[in-house]
Protein backbone atom coordinates (compact mmCIF):
# COMPACT_ATOMS: atom_id res chain seq x y z
CA UNK A 1 0.00 0.00 0.00
CA UNK A 2 1.18 3.52 -0.81
CA UNK A 3 2.35 5.26 2.41
CA UNK A 4 -0.17 8.07 1.90
CA UNK A 5 -3.04 5.60 2.21
CA UNK A 6 -2.19 4.21 5.64
CA UNK A 7 -5.45 4.84 7.38
CA UNK A 8 -3.88 4.75 10.82
CA UNK A 9 -2.09 7.99 10.04
CA UNK A 10 -5.37 9.93 10.02
CA UNK A 11 -6.11 12.15 12.99
CA UNK A 12 -9.59 11.42 14.34
CA UNK A 13 -10.43 9.05 11.50
CA UNK A 14 -13.97 7.81 11.14
CA UNK A 15 -15.39 4.39 10.38
CA UNK A 16 -16.40 4.25 6.69
CA UNK A 17 -20.10 4.90 6.25
CA UNK A 18 -20.62 7.14 9.27
CA UNK A 19 -22.81 10.17 8.79
CA UNK A 20 -20.24 12.49 10.38
CA UNK A 21 -17.66 14.37 8.39
CA UNK A 22 -14.10 13.09 8.28
CA UNK A 23 -11.73 15.52 9.97
CA UNK A 24 -9.02 16.84 7.70
CA UNK A 25 -5.70 15.66 9.14
CA UNK A 26 -2.68 17.84 9.59
CA UNK A 27 -0.20 16.18 7.19
CA UNK A 28 3.52 16.30 7.74
CA UNK A 29 3.80 18.16 4.44
CA UNK A 30 1.38 19.72 1.98
CA UNK A 31 1.25 18.50 -1.61
CA UNK A 32 3.25 20.50 -4.12
CA UNK A 33 0.95 19.57 -7.03
CA UNK A 34 -2.72 18.57 -7.26
CA UNK A 35 -4.27 16.44 -10.02
CA UNK A 36 -8.08 16.47 -9.80
CA UNK A 37 -9.82 14.01 -12.13
CA UNK A 38 -13.58 13.90 -12.67
CA UNK A 39 -15.42 11.14 -14.49
CA UNK A 40 -18.54 12.95 -15.61
CA UNK A 41 -21.55 10.72 -14.94
CA UNK A 42 -19.35 7.97 -13.42
CA UNK A 43 -21.49 6.49 -10.68
CA UNK A 44 -20.55 3.28 -8.86
CA UNK A 45 -22.26 1.05 -11.42
CA UNK A 46 -19.80 2.33 -14.03
CA UNK A 47 -16.69 1.43 -12.06
CA UNK A 48 -18.21 -1.99 -11.29
CA UNK A 49 -19.10 -2.53 -14.94
CA UNK A 50 -15.59 -1.57 -15.99
CA UNK A 51 -14.12 -4.18 -13.62
CA UNK A 52 -16.20 -6.95 -15.20
CA UNK A 53 -15.69 -5.52 -18.69
CA UNK A 54 -11.95 -5.86 -18.15
CA UNK A 55 -12.39 -9.41 -16.85
CA UNK A 56 -14.39 -10.42 -19.92
CA UNK A 57 -16.80 -13.31 -19.93
CA UNK A 58 -18.52 -14.20 -16.66
CA UNK A 59 -16.49 -16.83 -14.82
CA UNK A 60 -13.17 -15.30 -15.83
CA UNK A 61 -10.82 -14.12 -13.06
CA UNK A 62 -11.78 -10.68 -11.76
CA UNK A 63 -8.90 -8.29 -11.05
CA UNK A 64 -9.22 -4.93 -9.28
CA UNK A 65 -8.96 -2.00 -11.66
CA UNK A 66 -7.21 1.31 -10.98
CA UNK A 67 -10.56 2.61 -9.72
CA UNK A 68 -10.70 -0.19 -7.13
CA UNK A 69 -7.05 0.19 -6.14
CA UNK A 70 -7.40 3.89 -5.33
CA UNK A 71 -10.92 3.87 -3.83
CA UNK A 72 -11.10 5.56 -0.42
CA UNK A 73 -14.70 6.73 -0.03
CA UNK A 74 -17.98 8.06 -1.38
CA UNK A 75 -19.44 11.51 -1.90
CA UNK A 76 -22.99 12.84 -2.00
CA UNK A 77 -23.84 15.14 -4.90
CA UNK A 78 -27.13 16.97 -4.17
CA UNK A 79 -27.34 20.63 -5.29
CA UNK A 80 -28.68 23.74 -3.52
CA UNK A 81 -31.95 23.37 -5.39
CA UNK A 82 -35.40 21.84 -4.97
CA UNK A 83 -34.10 18.39 -5.91
CA UNK A 84 -31.51 15.84 -4.78
CA UNK A 85 -30.46 15.27 -8.41
CA UNK A 86 -27.66 17.55 -9.55
CA UNK A 87 -26.62 18.64 -13.00
CA UNK A 88 -22.97 18.91 -14.02
CA UNK A 89 -22.81 22.68 -13.52
CA UNK A 90 -23.98 22.73 -9.90
CA UNK A 91 -21.78 19.76 -9.13
CA UNK A 92 -18.75 21.33 -10.84
CA UNK A 93 -19.27 24.47 -8.78
CA UNK A 94 -19.37 22.36 -5.61
CA UNK A 95 -16.35 20.27 -6.60
CA UNK A 96 -14.36 23.37 -7.54
CA UNK A 97 -15.26 25.75 -4.72
CA UNK A 98 -16.87 23.84 -1.87
CA UNK A 99 -20.08 25.85 -2.32
CA UNK A 100 -23.39 24.28 -3.35
CA UNK A 101 -25.50 26.05 -5.94
CA UNK A 102 -28.52 25.61 -8.20
CA UNK A 103 -28.59 23.40 -11.28
CA UNK A 104 -27.08 25.33 -14.16
CA UNK A 105 -24.83 27.54 -12.03
CA UNK A 106 -21.20 28.01 -13.05
CA UNK A 107 -18.93 29.31 -10.28
CA UNK A 108 -21.70 31.25 -8.53
CA UNK A 109 -23.77 30.60 -5.40
CA UNK A 110 -27.56 30.59 -5.03
CA UNK A 111 -27.61 34.41 -5.22
CA UNK A 112 -25.44 34.35 -8.37
CA UNK A 113 -22.48 35.74 -6.43
CA UNK A 114 -19.11 34.51 -7.77
CA UNK A 115 -17.31 31.97 -5.55
CA UNK A 116 -13.57 31.36 -5.70
CA UNK A 117 -12.47 27.79 -6.19
CA UNK A 118 -9.38 25.69 -5.66
CA UNK A 119 -7.96 26.39 -9.14
CA UNK A 120 -8.11 30.15 -8.56
CA UNK A 121 -6.49 29.75 -5.15
CA UNK A 122 -3.74 27.66 -6.74
CA UNK A 123 -3.22 30.41 -9.29
CA UNK A 124 -3.12 33.02 -6.55
CA UNK A 125 -0.43 30.93 -4.85
CA UNK A 126 1.70 31.07 -8.00
CA UNK A 127 0.97 27.56 -9.28
CA UNK A 128 0.61 26.70 -12.95
CA UNK A 129 -2.95 25.69 -13.85
CA UNK A 130 -4.60 23.61 -16.55
CA UNK A 131 -7.82 21.93 -17.65
CA UNK A 132 -8.20 18.89 -19.91
CA UNK A 133 -11.53 17.55 -21.21
CA UNK A 134 -12.91 15.46 -24.06
CA UNK A 135 -15.88 17.85 -24.23
CA UNK A 136 -15.49 21.46 -25.29
CA UNK A 137 -13.24 23.07 -22.69
CA UNK A 138 -15.95 25.60 -21.81
CA UNK A 139 -18.47 22.85 -20.98
CA UNK A 140 -19.99 22.67 -17.51
CA UNK A 141 -17.31 20.78 -15.56
CA UNK A 142 -14.17 22.64 -16.68
CA UNK A 143 -16.12 25.91 -16.67
CA UNK A 144 -17.01 25.42 -13.01
CA UNK A 145 -13.31 25.68 -12.14
CA UNK A 146 -12.62 28.85 -14.12
CA UNK A 147 -15.68 30.96 -14.92
CA UNK A 148 -18.53 32.71 -13.07
CA UNK A 149 -21.82 32.91 -14.99
CA UNK A 150 -25.48 32.40 -14.13
CA UNK A 151 -26.01 29.62 -16.70
CA UNK A 152 -23.90 26.82 -18.13
CA UNK A 153 -25.45 27.63 -21.53
CA UNK A 154 -23.48 30.90 -21.70
CA UNK A 155 -20.70 29.22 -23.67
CA UNK A 156 -19.41 32.36 -25.36
CA UNK A 157 -19.27 34.29 -22.07
CA UNK A 158 -17.42 31.39 -20.45
CA UNK A 159 -14.88 31.29 -23.29
CA UNK A 160 -14.41 35.03 -22.97
CA UNK A 161 -13.63 34.62 -19.27
CA UNK A 162 -11.07 31.94 -20.12
CA UNK A 163 -9.26 34.58 -22.16
CA UNK A 164 -9.77 37.65 -19.99
CA UNK A 165 -10.00 36.48 -16.35
CA UNK A 166 -6.73 37.19 -14.54
CA UNK A 167 -5.24 36.78 -11.08
CA UNK A 168 -2.21 38.90 -10.16
CA UNK A 169 -2.01 39.82 -13.86
CA UNK A 170 -1.72 36.16 -14.85
CA UNK A 171 -4.27 34.33 -17.02
CA UNK A 172 -6.39 31.89 -15.05
CA UNK A 173 -5.15 29.00 -17.18
CA UNK A 174 -1.71 28.13 -18.47
CA UNK A 175 -3.01 25.11 -20.36
CA UNK A 176 -6.28 24.20 -22.12
CA UNK A 177 -6.67 20.87 -23.94
CA UNK A 178 -9.89 19.47 -25.40
CA UNK A 179 -12.63 20.47 -27.81
CA UNK A 180 -14.28 23.82 -28.43
CA UNK A 181 -12.88 25.40 -31.60
CA UNK A 182 -16.36 26.82 -32.23
CA UNK A 183 -16.02 29.14 -29.23
CA UNK A 184 -12.46 30.34 -29.81
CA UNK A 185 -12.56 31.97 -33.21
CA UNK A 186 -9.40 32.19 -35.28
CA UNK A 187 -10.76 35.17 -37.19
CA UNK A 188 -8.96 38.51 -36.77
CA UNK A 189 -9.70 39.81 -33.29
CA UNK A 190 -11.15 36.46 -32.21
CA UNK A 191 -10.40 34.76 -28.92
CA UNK A 192 -7.72 32.50 -30.43
CA UNK A 193 -5.88 35.54 -31.76
CA UNK A 194 -6.19 37.25 -28.39
CA UNK A 195 -4.63 34.19 -26.73
CA UNK A 196 -1.85 34.12 -29.33
CA UNK A 197 -1.09 37.74 -28.45
CA UNK A 198 -0.78 36.62 -24.82
CA UNK A 199 1.89 34.10 -25.89
CA UNK A 200 -0.15 30.89 -26.10
CA UNK A 201 1.16 28.15 -28.33
CA UNK A 202 -1.84 26.73 -30.22
CA UNK A 203 -2.72 23.52 -32.04
CA UNK A 204 -5.97 22.51 -33.76
CA UNK A 205 -5.62 18.73 -34.22
CA UNK A 206 -4.80 15.88 -31.84
CA UNK A 207 -1.96 14.67 -34.05
CA UNK A 208 -0.24 18.03 -33.56
CA UNK A 209 0.10 17.53 -29.79
CA UNK A 210 3.90 17.24 -29.98
CA UNK A 211 4.02 20.83 -31.25
CA UNK A 212 3.09 22.08 -27.79
CA UNK A 213 6.46 22.51 -26.11
CA UNK A 214 5.91 25.15 -23.42
CA UNK A 215 3.34 27.09 -21.44
CA UNK A 216 1.02 28.84 -21.95
CA UNK A 217 -0.59 26.51 -24.45
CA UNK A 218 -3.99 25.70 -25.92
CA UNK A 219 -4.95 22.64 -27.92
CA UNK A 220 -8.50 22.68 -29.28
CA UNK A 221 -8.77 19.51 -31.33
CA UNK A 222 -12.49 19.36 -32.17
CA UNK A 223 -15.19 21.80 -33.23
CA UNK A 224 -17.23 21.10 -30.09
CA UNK A 225 -16.78 17.80 -28.21
CA UNK A 226 -14.20 15.27 -29.39
CA UNK A 227 -15.43 12.07 -31.13
CA UNK A 228 -16.46 9.25 -28.80
CA UNK A 229 -13.55 6.95 -27.95
CA UNK A 230 -15.42 4.08 -29.62
CA UNK A 231 -15.68 6.08 -32.87
CA UNK A 232 -12.26 7.70 -32.77
CA UNK A 233 -9.05 6.92 -34.63
CA UNK A 234 -7.35 7.89 -31.33
CA UNK A 235 -9.48 6.11 -28.69
CA UNK A 236 -7.00 6.95 -25.90
CA UNK A 237 -7.17 10.68 -26.52
CA UNK A 238 -7.76 11.63 -22.87
CA UNK A 239 -4.74 9.60 -21.76
CA UNK A 240 -2.67 11.30 -24.48
CA UNK A 241 -3.78 14.77 -23.42
CA UNK A 242 -3.15 13.94 -19.75
CA UNK A 243 0.41 12.89 -20.61
CA UNK A 244 0.99 16.16 -22.41
CA UNK A 245 -0.55 18.22 -19.61
CA UNK A 246 1.58 16.59 -16.92
CA UNK A 247 4.71 17.03 -19.03
CA UNK A 248 4.10 20.74 -19.62
CA UNK A 249 2.78 21.68 -16.20
CA UNK A 250 5.57 19.95 -14.30
CA UNK A 251 8.34 21.91 -16.05
CA UNK A 252 7.98 25.25 -14.19
CA UNK A 253 8.94 25.41 -10.54
CA UNK A 254 6.28 26.30 -8.01
CA UNK A 255 3.70 23.53 -8.34
CA UNK A 256 0.64 23.00 -10.52
CA UNK A 257 -3.09 22.31 -10.37
CA UNK A 258 -4.57 20.17 -13.15
CA UNK A 259 -8.24 19.28 -13.65
CA UNK A 260 -8.88 16.36 -16.03
CA UNK A 261 -12.43 15.41 -17.03
CA UNK A 262 -13.56 12.17 -18.63
CA UNK A 263 -16.44 14.15 -20.11
CA UNK A 264 -18.16 11.65 -22.34
CA UNK A 265 -18.85 8.87 -19.87
CA UNK A 266 -21.85 11.07 -19.13
CA UNK A 267 -22.80 11.53 -22.78
CA UNK A 268 -22.82 7.76 -23.34
CA UNK A 269 -24.88 7.36 -20.18
CA UNK A 270 -27.44 9.89 -21.41
CA UNK A 271 -27.66 7.77 -24.56
CA UNK A 272 -28.00 4.52 -22.54
CA UNK A 273 -25.09 3.20 -24.62
CA UNK A 274 -23.09 0.69 -22.60
CA UNK A 275 -20.41 -0.04 -25.24
CA UNK A 276 -19.79 3.68 -25.66
CA UNK A 277 -19.60 4.12 -21.88
CA UNK A 278 -17.08 1.32 -21.38
CA UNK A 279 -14.79 2.74 -24.06
CA UNK A 280 -14.89 6.11 -22.28
CA UNK A 281 -14.21 4.41 -18.95
CA UNK A 282 -11.20 2.68 -20.45
CA UNK A 283 -9.74 5.94 -21.71
CA UNK A 284 -10.38 7.54 -18.32
CA UNK A 285 -8.74 4.58 -16.56
CA UNK A 286 -5.66 4.92 -18.78
CA UNK A 287 -5.50 8.65 -17.97
CA UNK A 288 -5.66 7.80 -14.26
CA UNK A 289 -2.84 5.27 -14.74
CA UNK A 290 -0.75 8.08 -16.25
CA UNK A 291 -1.54 10.35 -13.30
CA UNK A 292 -0.77 7.58 -10.79
CA UNK A 293 2.58 6.95 -12.46
CA UNK A 294 3.32 10.66 -12.19
CA UNK A 295 2.58 10.54 -8.44
CA UNK A 296 4.85 7.52 -8.06
CA UNK A 297 7.64 9.55 -9.68
CA UNK A 298 6.70 12.76 -7.82
CA UNK A 299 5.28 11.60 -4.46
CA UNK A 300 4.73 15.18 -3.26
CA UNK A 301 1.71 15.21 -5.60
CA UNK A 302 -1.93 14.64 -4.55
CA UNK A 303 -4.23 12.78 -6.95
CA UNK A 304 -7.99 12.88 -6.29
CA UNK A 305 -10.57 11.23 -8.56
CA UNK A 306 -14.35 11.40 -8.30
CA UNK A 307 -17.52 11.93 -10.34
CA UNK A 308 -19.96 14.81 -10.45
CA UNK A 309 -23.01 12.48 -10.44
CA UNK A 310 -24.18 9.23 -12.00
CA UNK A 311 -25.99 9.14 -15.34
CA UNK A 312 -28.61 6.83 -16.81
CA UNK A 313 -29.46 4.67 -13.79
CA UNK A 314 -27.16 1.94 -15.12
CA UNK A 315 -27.78 -1.60 -13.85
CA UNK A 316 -25.75 -4.73 -14.52
CA UNK A 317 -28.53 -7.23 -15.01
CA UNK A 318 -32.05 -6.39 -16.12
CA UNK A 319 -35.62 -7.64 -16.34
CA UNK A 320 -35.14 -10.28 -13.66
CA UNK A 321 -32.22 -12.00 -15.38
CA UNK A 322 -29.33 -12.87 -13.07
CA UNK A 323 -26.59 -12.13 -15.57
CA UNK A 324 -24.51 -9.40 -17.16
CA UNK A 325 -22.51 -10.15 -20.30
CA UNK A 326 -19.51 -7.86 -20.85
CA UNK A 327 -18.30 -10.10 -23.65
CA UNK A 328 -21.28 -8.86 -25.68
CA UNK A 329 -20.38 -5.24 -24.91
CA UNK A 330 -16.82 -5.84 -26.12
CA UNK A 331 -18.13 -7.05 -29.48
CA UNK A 332 -19.64 -3.63 -30.28
CA UNK A 333 -17.10 -1.37 -32.01
CA UNK A 334 -19.13 1.79 -32.66
CA UNK A 335 -21.34 4.01 -30.56
CA UNK A 336 -25.08 3.68 -31.10
CA UNK A 337 -24.98 7.05 -32.86
CA UNK A 338 -22.35 5.95 -35.37
CA UNK A 339 -23.85 2.48 -35.78
CA UNK A 340 -27.26 4.00 -36.54
CA UNK A 341 -25.69 6.31 -39.13
CA UNK A 342 -24.04 3.30 -40.82
CA UNK A 343 -27.29 1.33 -40.89
CA UNK A 344 -29.20 4.32 -42.29
CA UNK A 345 -26.59 4.79 -45.01
CA UNK A 346 -26.63 1.13 -46.03
CA UNK A 347 -30.42 0.84 -46.16
CA UNK A 348 -32.68 -2.11 -45.45
CA UNK A 349 -31.16 -4.48 -48.01
CA UNK A 350 -27.64 -4.14 -46.61
CA UNK A 351 -28.67 -3.85 -42.96
CA UNK A 352 -27.20 -7.18 -41.79
CA UNK A 353 -23.92 -6.50 -43.59
CA UNK A 354 -23.73 -2.95 -42.24
CA UNK A 355 -24.30 -4.31 -38.72
CA UNK A 356 -21.56 -6.93 -38.99
CA UNK A 357 -19.08 -4.34 -40.25
CA UNK A 358 -19.15 -2.82 -36.74
CA UNK A 359 -20.46 -5.57 -34.41
CA UNK A 360 -18.95 -9.02 -33.97
CA UNK A 361 -22.19 -10.88 -33.17
CA UNK A 362 -24.77 -11.57 -35.89
CA UNK A 363 -28.36 -10.44 -35.61
CA UNK A 364 -31.06 -13.02 -35.06
CA UNK A 365 -33.90 -13.09 -37.60
CA UNK A 366 -36.16 -11.42 -35.03
CA UNK A 367 -33.61 -8.68 -34.30
CA UNK A 368 -33.02 -8.07 -38.00
CA UNK A 369 -36.74 -7.77 -38.67
CA UNK A 370 -37.09 -5.35 -35.75
CA UNK A 371 -34.27 -3.15 -37.04
CA UNK A 372 -35.73 -3.11 -40.56
CA UNK A 373 -39.08 -2.08 -39.18
CA UNK A 374 -37.46 0.66 -37.09
CA UNK A 375 -35.45 1.84 -40.11
CA UNK A 376 -38.71 2.57 -41.87
CA UNK A 377 -39.77 4.85 -39.02
CA UNK A 378 -36.65 7.00 -39.13
CA UNK A 379 -33.32 7.57 -37.43
CA UNK A 380 -34.60 8.04 -33.88
CA UNK A 381 -36.58 4.81 -33.96
CA UNK A 382 -33.64 2.94 -35.46
CA UNK A 383 -31.23 4.14 -32.79
CA UNK A 384 -33.65 3.05 -30.08
CA UNK A 385 -33.87 -0.38 -31.70
CA UNK A 386 -30.06 -0.63 -31.96
CA UNK A 387 -29.71 0.14 -28.25
CA UNK A 388 -32.44 -2.37 -27.43
CA UNK A 389 -30.52 -5.15 -29.19
CA UNK A 390 -27.24 -4.35 -27.42
CA UNK A 391 -28.79 -3.84 -23.98
CA UNK A 392 -30.90 -7.01 -24.21
CA UNK A 393 -27.99 -9.12 -25.45
CA UNK A 394 -25.70 -7.83 -22.66
CA UNK A 395 -28.49 -7.77 -20.03
CA UNK A 396 -27.80 -4.10 -19.34
CA UNK A 397 -30.49 -1.99 -17.69
CA UNK A 398 -31.12 1.76 -17.62
CA UNK A 399 -33.73 3.65 -15.64
CA UNK A 400 -33.38 7.13 -17.15
CA UNK A 401 -31.84 9.25 -19.86
CA UNK A 402 -30.86 11.78 -17.19
CA UNK A 403 -28.91 11.90 -13.94
CA UNK A 404 -29.53 10.11 -10.62
CA UNK A 405 -28.90 11.07 -7.00
CA UNK A 406 -26.73 8.11 -5.95
CA UNK A 407 -23.44 8.74 -4.14
CA UNK A 408 -20.31 8.61 -6.28
CA UNK A 409 -16.89 7.04 -5.63
CA UNK A 410 -13.91 8.99 -4.34
CA UNK A 411 -10.36 7.82 -5.05
CA UNK A 412 -7.16 9.39 -3.75
CA UNK A 413 -3.41 8.73 -3.90
CA UNK A 414 -0.25 10.53 -2.89
CA UNK A 415 0.48 13.24 -0.34
CA UNK A 416 -2.66 14.08 1.66
CA UNK A 417 -4.76 11.22 0.26
CA UNK A 418 -5.83 10.17 3.77
CA UNK A 419 -7.94 13.33 4.04
CA UNK A 420 -10.50 11.87 1.63
CA UNK A 421 -11.25 8.58 3.37
CA UNK A 422 -14.89 7.73 4.14
CA UNK A 423 -18.16 9.45 3.38
CA UNK A 424 -18.09 13.12 2.47
CA UNK A 425 -20.26 15.61 0.64
CA UNK A 426 -18.89 16.79 -2.70
CA UNK A 427 -18.26 20.23 -1.21
CA UNK A 428 -15.80 18.68 1.26
CA UNK A 429 -13.43 17.54 -1.48
CA UNK A 430 -12.12 21.00 -2.51
CA UNK A 431 -12.35 22.22 1.09
CA UNK A 432 -9.99 19.44 2.14
CA UNK A 433 -7.63 20.23 -0.70
CA UNK A 434 -7.55 23.86 0.36
CA UNK A 435 -7.13 22.91 4.03
CA UNK A 436 -4.16 20.71 3.15
CA UNK A 437 -2.59 23.68 1.36
CA UNK A 438 -3.51 26.23 4.01
CA UNK A 439 -5.50 28.25 1.45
Amino acid sequence: MHPSLRIGAIAGVLVFGSAQAVETPAPSSAPKNIIYMIGDGMGPAYTTAYRYYQAGQAGSPVTPTVFDQLLVGLASTYPDDDTYVTDSAASATALASGVKSYNGAIGVDRRETPVEGVLAKARRAGWATGVVATSQINHATPAGFVAHVASRRMYDAIAQQYVNARIADNSMLDLMLGGGQKYFSRDPGGLAEQLAEQGYQQIWALEEMDKLTRLPAMGLVAEVGMPYALDSDAPHRLAQMTDKALSLLSEPEGGFFLMVEGSQIDWCGHGNDIACAMAEMHDFALAIERAKAFVDAHPETLLVITADHSTGGLTLGAEGTYAWKPEVVAQVHRSANALTDALMAGGAEALAQSWQAHVDFALSEEELAGLKQALGRGEKALQSAVLNVINRRSVTGWTTGGHTAVDVPVMAYGTGAEAFVGYQDNTEIPKRMMALMGW
